[in-house]
């Protein structure tokens, strides 16, 4: 059917499909597919969730440094339930500064970029394309399991590469975490 349109309107089409807007608990209306610089960076979090609450440091951390890039940082809340109240204490409770948040409350912005699990990353492009999903490091070799040593910091390989503009090497790795709940089985 898409074959008798012209050209402008498949675009069209094609660009309204890839809108996502949500408010963050600031208040703002926020993007999170159409970057305003070189990248967003969704990390993909749920406040109970504690292999996400322990990697609150580094992703802070990551954020800070990536922040002079042109990459900015979005806090994706995926519990189900959880007000705008609530994120802004986890935030002050886990020392997130200058990181804005949203609520995923349908669970809308992690299915379309393929999140299962707290905390995974993803890097959305200028071209609304994403260039890496996965985990942040290799800290952890199975839910309960982690390493005495991080061998591979997987996020910030990508970052570095997306932002010396060379393509991403490893664009996928597996996150390991507590599980998203799906859109279905959300009750809010």
């Amino acid at each position: 059917m898409m074959a008798n349109l012209c050209p402008s309107v498949v675009l069209l089409a094609g660009l309204l499909a890839a809108s996502v807007q949500l408010r963050a608990v600031d208040g703002a209306i926020v993007r999170p597919l159409e970057p305003s610089g070189a990248a967003n960076l969704l990390l993909f979090i749920a406040s109970d969730c504690p292999v996400a609450n322990g990697y609150a440091p580094d992703i802070q951390r990551i954020c800070t440094a990536y922040a002079r890039n042109g990459v900015n940082c979005l806090l994706v809340y995926e519990d189900v339930g959880v007000t705008a109240e609530a994120v802004r204490k986890h935030l002050s409770d886990y020392r997130y500064v200058g990181v804005r948040a949203v609520v995923d409350a349908d669970g809308q912005l992690a299915r379309r970029l393929g999140a299962s699990v707290t905390p995974e990353a993803a890097v959305v492009d200028r071209d609304g394309k994403t260039r890496y999903r996965g985990r942040i490091d290799d800290r952890y070799v199975a839910l309960g399991r982690q390493r005495r040593t991080v061998t591979s910091h997987d996020l910030q390989a990508a970052l570095d590469l997306l932002v010396a503009g060379k393509p991403v090497a490893i664009a996928q790795t597996t996150a390991i975490g507590c599980f998203i709940v799906p859109p279905d089985l959300r009750r809010n």
